[in-house]
Formats: C-alpha cells, structure tokens, sequence
C-alpha cells in the first residue's frame, strides 16, 4: 500500500512538473517571439538594423527596443539599450533586479556591458554574432579592441589630466550619502 501510494505521489508530482515545465517554456517562447517580432519591425520601419529586444519581471514585459541606430542618428541606440532604459524607467530604478532579457540576437560589445551594468538575473538570445556579421553587424573587431591595452588600439587614447580627474573619485569615496551601484 506504501508502494502504491509512493508511485501515485510521484506520478502525480511528475505531471505537474511537465505541466509547469511547458507552460513556462511557452512563456519563453512568447517572450523571445515578441524580441524578434521588434527586429521585424525594426527592419519593416527602416529604424536601423534587424534587433529587437524586451525586458521581462514578474511575468510582463516591462522594456521594450528595437534598433533605432539610422532613425535617431544615435550610434548607441540598439535595441538592448533601449529596452534597459524603458524597463529602468518602467521600475524607477538604475538596475534590472529579477528581471529576464530576451534578445533577438546575442548582445554587441556595448550591450553586453549595459547588461552586466543592469545585472538582470539572465539574458535569452536568438542569433548569434556570426550570424549578425553575416549581414553586415560585424562586432569581432570591437571584442578584439577591448582586450588591448590603450596604446595597442586602433583608435589612438592618450591619458591626460588624471591627477585632476581623481578629485571626482577621491570625493565620491568620501561622500555618505550616495547611492551605490
């Protein structure tokens, strides 16, 4: 009788955790449908490149972009930058806590920068790199260019004023009220 208890508990147990499974597999697949419906329209509306990208919590998207790079004559307005700045608006927050990135394609150099400054908890991604630079979206150049020290890349940095420049950190350092990220 404990036997058959035991395996009606189990088999009941595992309908529910297939159930939940697809049912969140579902909420994925919409949530990352929705990122490349936004690269579409991105393409359809001639905004800029074929990106797109939402912002989910809790369920609901709360961030929505798609590249707006020619549109807004904006070299920065890729649709992962603007998904973070609507749902950073949509929060009122500097940061993604809890929050899930679906992204029509794998993130450029600078969006993958803005994501970590975000921190949301994880981030989908549909194609990747290789097949953005196919098209023309060729990043390699520019995560080669961050691995070299300022003095090895191609566009040339000169450091200048540092001594000046350490007042803003040395008062940052000292100042009690800040808000910290």
């Amino acid at each position: 009788m404990c036997n058959s208890f035991n395996k009606k508990f189990l088999d009941e147990a595992a309908k529910h955790w297939s159930s939940s499974e697809e049912k969140n597999q579902e909420q994925v697949d919409s949530f990352m449908k929705e990122a490349i419906d936004l690269s579409l329209k991105g393409v359809e509306n001639n905004d800029g490149g074929p990106f797109g990208c939402v912002i989910v919590k809790d369920g609901k998207i709360i961030g929505k972009g798609n590249n707006r790079v020619t549109s807004n004559q904006d070299p920065t307005a890729h649709a992962e930058i603007l998904a973070i700045r609507d749902a950073c608006s949509h929060l009122d927050s500097h940061q993604l806590d809890g929050c899930v990135i679906y992204t029509s394609c794998e993130p450029c150099p600078m969006c993958l920068g803005a994501i970590y400054w975000a921190r949301p908890e994880k981030v989908f991604f549909a194609s990747t790199r290789e097949d953005a630079a196919k098209s023309g979206f060729d990043d390699a150049f520019i995560f080669e260019q961050i691995g070299l020290t300022p003095g090895e890349r191609n566009i040339e940095f000169r450091q200048m004023g540092r001594k000046e420049a350490l007042q803003a950190f040395e008062r940052w350092d000292e100042k009690e009220d800040k808000t910290e990220y």
